[in-house]
Parts: structure tokens; C-alpha cells; sequence
């Protein structure tokens, strides 16, 4: 079993709560408080040691927040490497409303890094004991766009697989360098790489492909929400309708089904299989509300029901 390391380059403190009806200017008493570590990176090694693997969380951490969310990753018994930073680590919120079931989520844009720290950063991924490193989220301020695609030059020269899911420039500039393992974008940040429209499946499916054929990445695996997914291999494209769920929350998903993919394929699953329990994760993720991910047995009771490819 291979092991990983994930990449949280802007960490979160996760606090949901439930509220009967979200109304502007009054007090609203919430209940079901939870407090949960997150961003991408974190979320995935969440997952990823539920299944029973090894991983180790670099991530950036500062400010009066940094010392909550180390705890809150300690808590989670996470093997972590934490990076100082002067700023402050963001704190996002998801509100479930009662009265209609609706999902609200705040999530800021996270602190200002300084070349100093980020480059502390690329300093301790160097020395790095894993297999494969899966870089997930956002860059906060201050992280040029290319921070991925520097990593990953690094890495790869190490013989480290490298998994990579982000968006916009970040992703653009991961993708440029090439050498992936597995990018995970959604629909809609494909169709912003891709720079048009991707009206069908087959639209979708050749716009994974062209990343594949130019060796930029061997797995594309395209989430599409109710819409389902599609994979883009070597050998062609796989498609995988959506589960139809009664979804609690949208938080975690992609980060689960990421989690959820590189461990069969760190344990040596077919990469097919792969796409399935990725999709299955992903669907045992929106089962609860708030920020909880996907459980074992949620994702084994989600894969009976998707069809072998």
C-alpha cells in the first residue's frame, strides 16, 4: 500500500450549525454546532485514513486561528506538518436552514502568504516521505498561481506521483507542467481550462482526453454533480451516472471522492475501479449535513449500487 502526503496551501476551520429560518438583521440561535479542520489537502487525508492509509497533512497554519486548527487536526489524529504564517487561518461557515433544507456556505478568500513562508513550504515538500502527493484548494494571497506547478516539478524529479485539484490559474498552470497522476476538476472549472462551453458528454469526454493524449495527466475524472462523472484514460472515456440521494450537504465531496480514488489506486485497484469507489465516496459524502465527509460504510453501501465499468 503506498503511501500519501496532501498538500493544504489555505487550511480552514470548519464550523457548521443548523438554524430554524435565516432572516437578515436578527439573532438567529443556532443548534448542532460543529467544529471540524478542512480545507482540500486536510479533507482528503480525513478520508484517506478512515480507509485505512497512511498519510501525513502539510499545511499552512498562523494567526490567533493557526492553534485551533492544529488542535482540531490533532483531534482528528492526523500526522501533520504544520508551516507557520503570520496570518490568520480563515474560518468558514456552513448554516443548514430547517425551514426549507437549503444549504448557506461562507467560505473567506484566507490570509496573505509572503514569499518567505510559501517558500518554507516548498523547502519541507522537498524532503517529503511519500508516494504520491495529492495538492487540493485554493492558493490564499500572495501564492504566485504557478505554486502547484512548482511542486510538482520538484516532486516528480523525486519519483513522487502527484495528484492535483484546484482550479483557475492554479490549475492551469499544474496541468502546463504536466507529469500527473490524477487531476480532479469539476465541470464547470474544466470548461474554464478548456476555454468554452462543454454542452455534452462527449464534449466533456474530449476535453479530458486532450489533456490525457498530451501526457499532462494520465486520469482526468471529471465530477459533474447530479449529473454524474466521467474518467479520461489512456484506453478512452467512462462515464458514471450520478446516485439519486436525498443530498444533506454539498461540503467534502470532491475532496472525499479524491480520497477515495488514490486509495484504490495506492492499493493497486484498477483504475475503473478506482472511478467507482471515487464515485461512490463522493456520493456518501452528501449523505449528512455538515462538514463530517465520507464514512466507510456509507461509501461500501454507495459502491453496491454503482454498476461495474
Amino acid at each position: 500500500m503506498k503511501s500519501i502526503a496532501t498538500l493544504t496551501m489555505n487550511p480552514t476551520i470548519d464550523v457548521s450549525y443548523d438554524v430554524g429560518k435565516v432572516q437578515h438583521t436578527h439573532k438567529m440561535r443556532t443548534d448542532n454546532e460543529h467544529y471540524a479542520p478542512g480545507g482540500g489537502g486536510i479533507n482528503v487525508a480525513r478520508v484517506f485514513v478512515r480507509l485505512g492509509g497512511n498519510a501525513r497533512s502539510f499545511y499552512l497554519s498562523g494567526g490567533a486561528t493557526g492553534p485551533a486548527l492544529d488542535g482540531l487536526v490533532d483531534l482528528h489524529q492526523l500526522v501533520r506538518t504544520r508551516i507557520p504564517i503570520a496570518g490568520s487561518t480563515r474560518v468558514a461557515a456552513d448554516i443548514l436552514e430547517h425551514d426549507t433544507g437549503k444549504e448557506y456556505r461562507f467560505t473567506p478568500a484566507g490570509p496573505h502568504v509572503s514569499e518567505a513562508e510559501w517558500q518554507e513550504c516548498l523547502d519541507r515538500l522537498a524532503e517529503a516521505d511519500c508516494d504520491v502527493l495529492v495538492m487540493s484548494g485554493s492558493l490564499p494571497p500572495g501564492v504566485p498561481d504557478d505554486f502547484y506547478a512548482r511542486v510538482a516539478r520538484v516532486m516528480c524529479k523525486r519519483g513522487v506521483e502527484i495528484v492535483l485539484d484546484s482550479s483557475g490559474k492554479a490549475l492551469a498552470a499544474g496541468i502546463a507542467e504536466g507529469g500527473l497522476l490524477l487531476i480532479k476538476p469539476s465541470l464547470g472549472e474544466l470548461q474554464a481550462y478548456a476555454g468554452r462551453k462543454l454542452e455534452d458528454l462527449t464534449a466533456i469526454g474530449k476535453a479530458a482526453m486532450e489533456i490525457v493524449e498530451a501526457g499532462k495527466a494520465r486520469l482526468v475524472a471529471v465530477t459533474m454533480g447530479h449529473e454524474g462523472a466521467v474518467l479520461a484514460r489512456a484506453e478512452g472515456t467512462a462515464f458514471l451516472p450520478a446516485l439519486k440521494i436525498d443530498a444533506a450537504s454539498a461540503v467534502g465531496a470532491g475532496d472525499s471522492f479524491v480520497a477515495a480514488m488514490v486509495h484504490a489506486l495506492c492499493r493497486g485497484d484498477g483504475e475503473l475501479e478506482a472511478f467507482r469507489r471515487g464515485m461512490a465516496a463522493g456520493s456518501a459524502a452528501v449523505l449528512r449535513a455538515g462538514t463530517d465527509l465520507a464514512r466507510p460504510a456509507d461509501i461500501e453501501r454507495m459502491l453496491e449500487r454503482i454498476e461495474p465499468l
